[in-house]
Formats: structure tokens, sequence, C-alpha cells
């Protein structure tokens, strides 16, 4: 459920959910800490929320000068609304895109790490922890890894022969 943000006339944000007033960088930190954001006009109810997260954005950028580049921001003025629609979409599917690869991996790490015997290495959302292996499948998981390492050793010496000139 998304939290809504009352914004009245005079510019005050009020987060119905807490009963309270509050700033940018408070819905900035909500946001961060994946809270779901509804910015509404208090009186006409009309949706303020892409009006406010882009404020957020400009005000991150007045205040650390790492801005987007200007031609970037030029041709996003220059070519208007369907500029603008090419590069929500490509953003959007960009930070999908993203997200998605990002929770693969941690996936990928946490089964590995289950496997390796360390348990949970990563915090994972919904992940059901392994059950306990025996000594046994521990110890054949040590032996396997003492040989990769082995292994690696003997390619990265065959490696560092082939980089120096014979002489």
């Amino acid at each position: 459920m998304a939290y809504v943000i009352k914004r009245y006339s005079n510019r005050k944000l009020y987060d119905t959910q807490e009963s309270r007033y509050v700033t940018l960088e408070e819905i900035e930190e909500m946001i961060r800490a994946g809270k779901e954001i509804s910015v509404m006009d208090a009186a006409s109810g009309e949706d303020l929320t892409a009006v406010t997260l882009t404020q957020i954005i400009l005000e991150k950028e007045r205040n650390h000068r790492s801005g987007l580049p200007t031609g970037f921001l030029h041709q996003l003025i220059k070519h208007g609304e369907a500029w603008q629609d090419f590069v929500q979409r490509s953003m959007k599917s960009s930070l999908e895109g993203v997200i998605s690869n990002q929770r693969e991996m941690e996936r990928v790490f946490q089964e590995w790490a289950n496997r390796a015997g360390w348990g949970s290495m990563l915090p994972s959302a919904g992940a059901k922890p392994e059950p306990k292996r025996d000594d046994a499948d521990a110890e054949r998981l040590r032996e396997e890894v003492s040989a990769l390492r082995e292994r690696l050793r003997s390619l990265e010496e065959r490696l560092e022969k082939r980089k120096t000139p014979a002489k």
C-alpha cells in the first residue's frame, strides 16, 4: 500500500499514515527504505507524485552539483514530450533490469554460500534456510574447494609462464 502524502496550498507535505508534516528529505528517506509514496493535492485530489519526486531529484542535484549533463538536459527540453517519454521508458526498463540482475545475483550468491556450508551470508527476503549438512558433506566441500584452489594456482602459473618471453 502506498503512503499517501497530502500537499497543501502552502506547500507543506502531510504524511497521512504518521499524522505529521514531512520534508522532501524525509520522503526521499522513506522511498530509500522501500516505501511506495503517493502525493496528492489536498484540495483537488490531483496526483502530484511525479512532480514531487522530480522536485526531490532536482533539490539533490542542486545541493550536490553532480547534476545531469547539460547537453542531456538541453535535448530533453528541446525535443519535448516525445523525448521525455522515450527517456522515461528507457530509464524504467534499465532500472527494472538492474533490479532483476541484483536479485538474481543475490540468489546465486546465497545458493553458493549455502552449498559451501556457510549458511546465510546475504540477507534475503523470504529465503528459506537450507537444512544443516552433515560433517561428511562439509568435508567433501572443503576438499573440493582445496582442489579448485590448487587448480587455480596451477593455471595462474601456466599463464605467468606464457607471459614471460622465452630466452
